[in-house]
């Protein structure tokens, strides 16, 4: 495997301060900016998604090349999405016929969940759960939790909630808070859009105090919201394996939640022109593709609802977090899908760029 020495260029690195707040000795992480003084091009560059490396850059890329040394292997990192266009695209060329890049080769990678594809990044221990209710003993959990700096209850079920502007979140949390037969919920909100979205609904339930302070557990009926404070990216791969149930959003936290082998709900990206609900269709035909029908039904209008793409659907939510839970995650932990034998994301893409240079 190669040893790779890397540059970062990100127009905001706030985040890292949380996700990676120790760094790494290999990892320079350098602000954007247009243009980039007088960096040298690596022999690998990788615009993520479509980035658009300032055209200077560009320039003293074909000057390498034009100068008869190796021209950089230059990628466009895509984004991840299981329909049908990726395994189309996936390694393609695309030569520059004009520009300050004229004369180089762009390489498409795609990520993905099928072994055409570019595959998917792998968290630790990534073929099944960690611990929770159906793996070990409940100790081990509540050790496990408290090294997370969570507290549950024995008759509690927990939620990680992770997601954008939420248009079924009002009803979801109402249904929580109203759950019958005493079945208890709590709900652990990540910092950022969920936070602001629980305490819009607390607020709109008359509760100013509360809507304005999360630093303390709320109880409401069955429901009892508790907020989370940034977190490393191992600690938030290890906390996905120890809910009952991860409610997460984009990519990175949806292929992390893949991983737990937990039962899940995703929330996609919206988009104006409606491309999210293409890209879910395109999912659910693989997530759910060993499914039983009699789960794989609800768990489709979930998802859909979860999404805004229809209404609430108070009846699924009630079938999967009633009776079918167990079967939900069992089916969730046992499941072995395409993406689970193929190599993950990094080998592969150090492997064609090996090619590449080679």
């Amino acid at each position: 495997m190669l040893a790779a020495q890397v540059r970062l260029w990100v127009d905001d690195a706030r985040a890292l301060a949380w996700m990676a707040p120790a760094g790494h000795p290999g990892v320079q992480v350098q602000p954007w900016r247009d243009p980039l003084a007088n960096e040298v091009p690596g022999d690998v560059v990788i615009e993520a998604f479509g980035c658009d490396p300032p055209s200077a850059f560009l320039a003293r890329m074909a000057a390498v090349a034009a100068s008869g040394a190796r021209a950089p292997v230059w990628i466009n990192l895509e984004y991840l999405s299981a329909e049908a266009y990726v395994e189309r695209s996936h390694g393609l060329a695309s030569p520059q016929w004009s520009g300050p890049a004229a004369g180089l080769t762009k390489w498409f990678f795609y990520p993905g969940f099928t072994p055409a594809t570019g595959g998917l990044l792998r968290a630790i221990n990534p073929l099944g759960p960690l611990t929770g209710p159906d793996a070990t003993p409940a100790g081990d959990r509540a050790a496990a939790l408290a090294d997370q700096g969570v507290t549950t209850a024995a008759n509690e079920r927990l939620i990680l909630l992770f997601g954008y502007a939420q248009p079924a979140l009002p009803a979801w949390l109402a249904g929580l808070q109203n759950a019958p037969g005493g079945a208890r919920s709590q709900v652990l909100v990540t910092p950022g859009h969920s936070a602001r979205a629980v305490q819009a609904w607390l607020a709109s339930d008359g509760d100013g105090d509360a809507a304005r302070d999360l630093s303390a557990d709320i109880v409401r009926g069955a429901l009892r919201l508790s907020a989370l404070p940034h977190r490393d990216q191992r600690r938030f791969d290890t906390l996905l394996r120890l809910t009952d149930l991860n409610l997460v959003r984009g990519e990175d936290s949806l292929v992390s939640a893949l991983w737990a082998g937990r039962p899940l709900l995703w929330q996609l990206y919206p988009q104006d022109d409606g491309a999210h609900a293409a890209k879910l269709d395109a999912f659910l035909a693989l997530y759910l593709a060993d499914s039983p029908a009699d789960l794989a039904a609800p768990l489709r209008r979930l998802m859909q609802a979860w999404n805004g793409l229809r209404g609430w659907d108070a009846d699924a939510w009630h079938a999967l977090w009633g009776p079918r839970y167990p079967d939900w995650c069992a089916w969730a932990a046992a499941s072995r899908p395409p993406w689970a034998a193929s190599p993950d994301l990094v080998s592969q893409l150090i492997d064609f760029v090996g090619r590449k240079l080679n």
